[in-house]
């Protein structure tokens, strides 16, 4: 697999364009969970989406997924790759500490 960089990454607004700051999914017992869609972006020829629950802020944890399109309904697929998901998630922790940089400076 390609090891991607932070450069490589552009933002993308695919699910906070129809769903707003929050998506609820339902978990494995059946139950909504309400996640807030802490990033999204593009790389290569995927989609990406950090989300993160109540449950997982307390864990300081996030899921990582990527967005499908097909049909012009959007799909959220579970990352199976560890290889790929650790290096997605290495992007959003730049991103969000390029974030918090940004906001100490102002």
């Amino acid at each position: 697999m390609t090891e991607f960089q932070l450069g490589d990454a552009q933002p993308t607004t695919l699910l906070r364009d129809i769903y707003g700051a929050e998506v609820i999914l339902t978990d494995e017992q059946e139950e909504s969970v309400v996640y807030t869609l802490l990033a999204e972006f593009a790389l290569a020829s995927n989609n990406y989406a950090v989300l993160q629950s109540e449950e997982l802020k307390k864990e300081d944890d996030v899921l990582i997924f990527r967005v499908l399109i097909e049909d012009g309904k959007m799909e959220l697929e579970t990352i199976e790759d560890d290889d790929e998901w650790d290096n997605m998630f290495d992007i959003y922790d730049e991103m969000a500490f390029a974030a918090t940089e940004t906001d100490n400076e102002a």
